[in-house]
């Protein structure tokens, strides 16, 4: 493994086409006036962003963190239609949330999502029985198309074989149904990139301190760079807030008095090592309306997730003993004991859902978008889910094309001839990436494993030869970042020099997955630490 005397040679190497730096591009913020100012990078404004530059304006694109540092980077993992849904007739829903989830993991990133079986037990006492939950799975395939095979109902005895650590003691039956899987993470950073490609403009870590005003109007933003401290503002004709659980925050700085617009839900998980091999995935119902997950994603075992309302700051949200208690009795429903150990826990994480403001129990509400529009024309918008992050974006581009007697109005019709299934940056078949990898991967250096050529091939397509590019040309690039995990120092070179990559956690959460398997101790971040500052 790479010593911490030769981490210095790992820079020597930056990767082609590298990023402009932080002062170039606050630079060319400060100095522009653009159509679209996006706040936020979570995925609705990555989303809005990548949307907005297809469609010819000039966007620009802030956020106070890392790009999909919070709540986007902290969901269940999954593009799926929304079983649960049907408990309350929303068929229509589902129909268009399984169009979407085909859409991404088919044609547009079909390198960074896979598809999932998923086993739904029908235990003795339960809250659902097995004629009505095997009608439920063969409705949700239906509304798929059956493009995921026919929703139908298997014996315990065959699930267990699938599923190991399966619980079958009164287990009745287990239905069977499709939906797909992601790393969150991956495929915000693809969409930034592609957001880019288009000509958006982004930064990230840099926080907006105030709004800028023109006659009234919101037009910019004062930003201070957290990364060194530089005050720099932005120009812009229209300004998006898309800050997620902080929308509410923002509005305030438009309008002193804007009354609170969406309430927060808090879902925590938890990721495991596996005792063994899955082929599927858990979905457990607990009540009438909540399910929990046990799902094998990146080589472990991720659980989850928690429901309830939450009040606090939302930079503070976390997970708590009474988080991980409940998590862990409401998987040890369907999966053994000997899984559920805390001795297997490598991580935990919670992230903020946004619901519109209301009564009700949060667990029964549904995921709606909303789009507001406040006195100083700011645009604010809030909630959605992962599944439908491409039609959240089309659907506020729409919302800024009615805006009546605006002058981006008229901007927006190229919008209607844009593709509607543009791919993401990397799109490539993930099989014929990986074994290409696998046979000149290593060329002229040490052959690549074959979990890392894989674990590339999954995290950026056809992204990886760049990667396996910088291994070839620096031997201390091809090794290992730790023994028990597929990433190599290549991926942090291009994490620094193509995507935006400031600190080890921007690093070692969400590019890599080191830190949600519990290896990202202190040597190891000294030494990305150490690594990122020697960017050019």
């Amino acid at each position: 493994m790479t010593t911490l005397q030769s981490v210095p040679a790992l820079g020597t190497h930056p990767a082609s086409g590298s990023l402009p730096s932080r002062a170039e591009t606050r630079d060319q913020l400060s100095k522009a006036t653009y159509d679209l100012l996006v706040i936020g990078g979570g995925i609705l404004g990555i989303s809005t962003a990548w949307h907005a530059a297809q469609s010819g304006l000039r966007v620009a694109l802030v956020d106070a963190g890392d790009f999909a540092g919070a709540t986007s980077s902290a969901s269940s993992k999954l593009l799926h239609g929304g079983l649960r849904y049907l408990q309350t007739g929303a068929v229509k829903l589902v129909a268009e949330n399984h169009f979407e989830r085909r859409a991404v993991s088919r044609q547009v990133a079909p390198h960074l999502a896979n598809p999932l079986t998923f086993y739904l037990p029908v235990y003795k006492g339960g809250p659902h029985g097995a004629a009505k939950l095997g009608a439920g799975v063969f409705a949700y395939s239906a509304l798929s198309a059956f493009g995921d095979g026919v929703g139908h109902v298997i014996s315990p005895s065959r699930a267990r074989r699938d599923v190991p650590e399966l619980r079958t003691d009164n287990l009745k039956a287990v239905a069977v149904y499709g939906d797909d899987q992601m790393n969150d993470a991956r495929m915000a950073l693809m969409t930034v990139r592609a957001a880019v490609d288009a000509g958006a403009v982004v930064l990230n870590h840099a926080a907006v301190t105030g709004l800028r005003f023109t006659r009234g109007r919101v037009t910019g933003a004062e930003l201070t760079d957290r990364q060194d401290g530089t005050e720099f503002g932005v120009d812009a004709r229209l300004v998006l807030n898309a800050t997620g659980p902080w929308v509410d925050h923002l509005r305030k700085m438009e309008d002193p008095a804007a009354a609170p617009s969406i309430r927060l839900s808090k879902g925590a998980h938890l990721v495991l090592k596996r005792t063994r091999p899955w082929k599927a995935a858990l979905a457990t119902p607990i009540d009438k309306y909540r399910i929990t997950f046990a799902l094998p994603w990146e080589d472990m075992l991720l659980l989850g997730t928690t429901d309830e309302e939450y009040e606090g700051d939302p930079a503070d949200v976390s997970v708590t003993e009474k988080d991980t208690a409940q998590i862990l009795d409401e998987a040890a429903f369907s999966v053994r004991d000997q899984q559920l150990s805390r001795d297997l826990i490598t991580y935990s994480f919670a992230g903020l859902r946004v619901l519109p403001g209301g009564p009700g129990d949060t667990s029964k509400a549904k995921r709606e978008t909303v789009v507001t529009e406040g006195r100083g024309g700011m645009l604010s918008v809030a909630g959605g889910k992962w599944t439908t992050f491409r039609h959240i974006g089309r659907t506020v581009m729409n919302k800024l094309a009615a805006l009546p007697g605006h002058p981006l109005a008229e901007d927006m019709e190229p919008m209607a001839r844009l593709p509607k299934k543009l791919p993401l940056p990397g799109i490539a078949n993930p099989d014929a990436v990986a074994h290409r990898l696998l046979v000149d991967g290593g060329t002229p250096g040490p052959r690549m494993a074959a979990d890392t050529a894989r674990h590339l091939a999954t995290h950026y397509g056809s992204l990886s030869f760049d990667i396996a590019r910088l291994a070839n040309e620096d031997p201390a690039l091809a090794e290992r970042i730790h023994p028990d995990a597929p990433e190599i120092w290549a991926q942090v070179v291009y994490a620094r020099d193509r995507e935006w990559a400031e600190t080890a956690d921007d690093v070692l959460r969400r590019r890599t997955t080191l830190t949600i398997r519990g290896l990202a101790t202190d040597d190891l971040r000294g030494r990305v630490e150490k690594l990122l500052a020697e960017r050019d």
